[in-house]
């Protein structure tokens, strides 16, 4: 649908909402800060010279933020930063972060390729005795020192929400979802389903899952969708590259002035396309990508210090409809 979305109703929406929200990311940054200047330059620098991180594929745009922001930030602080990328494959991240181990890295910022075999790098590097910093997924039965995510709940019950609203608060609807079993697939389908179950007229009538949240499988799921169920109205892509596939093949089917689709993460290749206002793709929600990424050093560095850190440090996510989407186009978080 063209032109700017209308907002829906106000209780998760309006100014109210989004300064809370963003004060909440706010105060997630400052406790980053605050980490810093409870450390001694002289202690930081003879406990952390080099970090490890592990991310799962730095094609999507999401974890080559995370890996700006970790890079970015331990720069100004001297310390060097190997990155290892296991382009979706768990095995292959197990073997990068045995390799990492013997190149004398003081701490290890970790982004599970998958639920399976998720706890063996945290295992290792913890036998190791080296500060494990958990982000963006849980790993299962071996947490490291600290988790830092985003809360995936109730950001996506607010996308989900929107677009079924946009959608006149009925219909056929899709969810695709991210890789199975991973903390923010779980998270992201709690959050749409309690939306989904606010709304008695739209009926949930298609769910697949993709391996590597891509546009390229958000593309080819929807193509076989809109197939199966030529009326569908409502689509919730759980990865900013899942709705903007969906949102090709909706195109491609001349069907765009018919279908919503929402997506999740506020990506810079998304935010561009729902800055127009042109097409079905019309919702996301942002993350504090690059503050993750600052605040997963900080906290490898208390670690390594002996400070005490927060089991879990969580930031909710901006719902950012396409009338918003230039702001953090321009100064991403």
């Amino acid at each position: 649908p063209g032109g700017k979305p209308k907002q829906p109703g106000s209780a998760n929406q309006g100014t109210g909402k989004n300064v809370e929200v963003k004060m909440k990311l706010g105060r997630t940054l400052l406790a980053a800060t605050a980490l810093a200047l409870a450390l001694p330059a002289s202690l930081q620098a003879a406990e952390v010279k080099k970090i490890g991180l592990a991310v799962p594929n730095l094609q999507a745009d999401f974890f080559n933020q995370i890996k700006i922001g970790v890079e970015n930030y331990a720069k100004e602080k001297g310390i060097e930063v190997v990155v290892v990328d296991a382009k979706n494959d768990t095995n292959t991240q197990v073997s990068q972060v045995q390799d990492l181990l013997t190149q004398g890295i003081d701490a290890f910022i970790y982004i599970p390729a998958g639920a399976a075999a998720a706890a063996v790098p945290t295992r290792l590097a913890r036998e190791a005795k080296i500060p494990v910093i958990n982000v963006d997924r849980f790993p299962e039965g071996e947490p490291g020192d600290t988790f830092i995510g985003g809360e995936g709940v109730n950001s996506s019950y607010q996308v989900c929400k929107y677009i079924i609203e946009k959608a006149g608060g009925a219909g056929n609807m899709a969810i695709i979802h991210g890789q199975k079993g991973t903390t923010p697939e779980v998270d992201r389908t709690a959050g749409c389903m309690k939306a989904i179950g606010e709304h008695p007229d739209v009926k949930l009538v298609d769910e697949q899952w993709t391996n590597a949240w891509s546009a390229d499988e958000g593309f080819s799921i929807t193509q076989n969708v809109l197939q199966a169920h030529p009326d569908l109205k409502i689509i919730f892509g759980q990865a900013d590259g899942i709705a903007m596939g969906a949102a090709k093949a909706v195109e491609g089917a001349g069907l765009a002035s018919q279908v919503v689709i929402g997506g999740y993460d506020g990506d810079m290749s998304a935010l561009e396309y729902l800055s127009k206002c042109s097409g079905p793709f019309t919702v996301t929600a942002t993350q504090s990508t690059r503050r993750m990424g600052t605040l997963a050093v900080d906290s490898a560095l208390a670690v390594a210090a002996g400070q005490k850190v927060e089991e879990k440090q969580v930031s909710e996510a901006v719902l950012t409809p396409c009338d918003k989407a230039g702001e953090y186009l321009a100064n991403h978080p």
